[in-house]
């Protein structure tokens, strides 16, 4: 018997203003055709009616809000896009019924809510794109991107002029791709932007709907949201503000990995004001103990620069006596490098190479000896261990939860030959060296 394909929703559009609103229309309607959906030339053929409004005069509004009237009268599942999008609550007040309102430029906000009110049947016949995207990671793990962008004006870094400031993605947009990358087989969510912790600050006042609940743009509400979704939630790129505390009480509860990735950079009051970074480090150290307290399998993971322009040898020591304090768990180092358009290529006091590649050496035998006693440490323990990869001769290799990929260290697994790639699997440690561990899985 021959298949039936499903038919795709049909979206009908209603655009109104000036030519800069007619190109918004068909980049939407581009994106809606491009995810398979068909349009319809009228109002009764459409499962849901996108008006595209515009509010430059008061005429112009009036005819807008008589455009959304007349899709309402005559299909009632109704998209509000466009320049009157900023009037939310006008547009509520006399039409309760429409499905969303977002504003001009909006592309990914509109299509979210097309899917939402119009979900696209799966179908492996058609669909030439699965529903999580093209991944160029495993099956397993996937990087969830949660704003562009950057706040910092770090003197080093020029993040800022190629990608401009903070830009949020909406919560239920986020969460809406993470659920979508867990139905097809992620057990890993590696949460990421240029400033995770800075996450929702530029949308703090437009909490969004998800699953029948107003959710918050903000990290600690995300990463909770998150945590429901995924088996392993992972925060990268998080800096130490007061906020991120109220993090840590979901990691010791086991909704999100007792995991952050802080880059430091450095620990020298003299050398971060050089940097334009926080220069707090007293504040960090007691922020990490009560970190601690609170988690204490929390493990930190960080990047230092060295051979900053002004670096001194007392500034150095300064960061290895800080590194002593602050026993990090997972460190890399950089030596400073020159970037076209950075600030810090006008700095005084350039360091020589000899001595960045001296400074380099010694930081990293100083963080290889507080990894080793952190792993040893583990030795006896029995760990949460997902399986990366599975060899021919009963071998596997896996991550601790104390390790992302590609950066950290790996668990490697004898007796182990009957796992899968992506198993979450109770792991005994049995040795340890400098950066990864070795165990035996055990049954549950």
């Amino acid at each position: 018997m021959a298949t039936k394909l499903p038919e795709a929703p049909r979206v009908g559009m209603v655009s109104l203003g000036c030519p800069k609103n007619l190109v918004d229309s068909e980049r939407i309607l581009t994106k809606l055709r491009s995810d398979g959906y068909a349009m319809s030339p009228d109002y009764q053929g459409a499962d849901v009616v996108l008006v595209n409004t515009c509010g430059f005069l008061d005429s112009a509004k009036e005819e807008s809000l008589e455009a959304i009237g007349e899709a309402i009268a005559e299909n009632g599942r109704v998209i509000v896009t466009g320049c009157m999008g900023k009037e939310a609550e006008v547009i509520r007040a006399r039409f309760p019924n429409v499905l969303a309102v977002t504003g001009a430029h909006q592309y990914e906000e509109v299509v979210g809510a097309v899917h939402d009110a119009a979900p696209m049947p799966p179908s492996p016949f058609v669909n030439l794109v699965p529903d999580a995207g093209l991944k160029l990671t495993p099956r397993h793990y996937s990087y969830l991107k949660i704003s562009e962008g950057c706040n910092h004006r770090c003197a080093f870094c020029i993040i800022p002029s190629l990608r401009g400031d903070l830009v949020s993605r909406r919560p239920d947009a986020i969460l809406r791709e993470a659920e979508k990358l867990v139905e097809a087989g992620t057990k890993e969510l590696l949460v990421i932007s240029q400033d995770t912790s800075a996450y929702g600050v530029d949308i703090r006042k437009q909490p969004r709907m998800w699953k029948g609940q107003e959710v918050i743009p903000h990290m600690t509400d995300l990463a909770r949201e998150l945590g429901k979704i995924a088996p392993w939630v992972r925060l990268h790129y998080v800096y130490p503000y007061p906020h991120v505390d109220q993090v840590i009480p979901l990691m010791a509860e086991g909704l999100i990995l007792p995991y952050l990735d802080i880059p430091f950079q450095h620990a020298s009051p003299t050398v971060l004001r050089a940097m334009k970074r926080p220069a707090n480090e007293a504040k960090v150290l007691e922020r990490l103990r009560n970190w601690r307290a609170i988690a204490p399998d929390l493990t930190i993971r960080s990047t230092f620069v060295v051979g900053f322009p002004g670096e001194t040898e007392a500034d150095f020591q300064y960061l290895l006596d800080w590194l002593d304090e602050a026993q990090l768990d997972r460190v890399g180092a950089f030596r400073f490098e020159p970037v076209e358009g950075a600030p810090a290529n006008d700095l005084p006091g350039a360091v020589p190479e000899a001595v960045k590649e001296e400074r380099y050496a010694r930081i990293m035998a100083k963080t290889a000896a507080i990894s080793a006693a952190k792993l040893q440490a583990r030795i006896g323990r029995t760990l949460d261990v997902i399986i990366d990869e599975v060899g021919e001769e009963g071998g596997a290799t896996g991550r601790s939860q104390a390790d992302a990929p590609e950066i950290d260290g790996e668990v490697f697994l004898r007796d182990a030959g009957h796992l899968k790639q992506g198993d979450i699997v109770r792991v005994a440690i049995e040795d340890a060296d400098e950066h990864d561990l070795y165990g035996v899985p055990v049954s549950a």
